[in-house]
């Protein structure tokens, strides 16, 4: 069976309803309030998002691996994530670690397009594929080292980053338009802060969103195996 295959979950499953469930009791109760992030959440079929053997697991209230050493995030940090970038439906939304494509489906809802890529040839042409057969036609899939950003489509007006990065890469803090947001989590492997930074007139406002933990955020601008990550501190 290939990885994203549909599972053996009895067809009688009531998907409509786990998702309905998920976000009652992870989303809106953790203070997630925005109605479009509400309702992407409840629209995307998670379930397909996950490998086959994992699809019962898909509305629970954790991470699960997807292969190739990546996790898809838990519900109420993809929410969170989601709300943080204040979408109004015009943006061109650059998401960094595009993974399995779940964030990019539901970011693909709240914007106008979504540039996502991704560091692993597997996982970019698995993602890919199955948001094409989902019908999510404003997602591109780019493989390629996403610490580095996408100049070619910038400024974004917001950029969301789904892996542990050391510091804020420089390039992504370019690549913001005037009023843009980034969300990131920053800090050590082992556990992060959510950042969220708005690019204003003078410079970067940054707040803190909640605490996290994030599959490191490989290549040139993130953790690379034996040397010193490149960046800027936290601004």
């Amino acid at each position: 069976m290939k990885p994203f295959e549909r599972s053996n979950e009895p067809a009688e499953t009531d998907w409509d309803a786990k998702r309905r469930e998920m976000v009652a009791r992870q989303i809106r109760a953790r203070g997630i309030h925005c109605e479009r992030v509400l309702a992407a959440m409840a629209e995307v079929p998670r379930h397909l998002f996950v490998p086959a053997s994992l699809a019962g697991d898909a509305y629970s209230d954790s991470p699960l691996p997807i292969g190739e050493g990546q996790t898809i995030s838990q519900p109420y940090i993809v929410a969170a994530i989601a709300e943080a970038l204040s979408l109004q439906g015009h943006e061109c939304v650059l998401e960094i670690g595009a993974g399995c494509g779940y964030l990019a489906a539901v970011l693909s809802l709240l914007a106008q397009k979504v540039i996502a890529i991704e560091a692993q040839a597997g996982l970019a042409s698995i993602a890919r594929e199955k948001l094409r057969q989902l019908g999510y036609g404003n997602v591109e899939i780019i493989e390629g080292d996403g610490s580095a950003g996408w100049p070619e489509g910038a400024p974004y007006e917001a950029i969301a980053v789904s892996a542990a990065a050391p510091r804020v890469p420089v390039p992504l803090l370019e690549q913001l338009g005037r009023d843009g947001r980034l969300v990131i989590p920053v800090g050590r492997r082992e556990s992060q802060e959510l950042l969220r930074i708005v690019r204003t007139g003078s410079g970067f406002r940054t707040e803190a969103i909640c605490d996290c933990r994030f599959v490191p955020l490989l290549g040139h601008y993130g953790w690379s195996e034996g040397s010193s990550p490149e960046g800027q501190p936290n601004p």
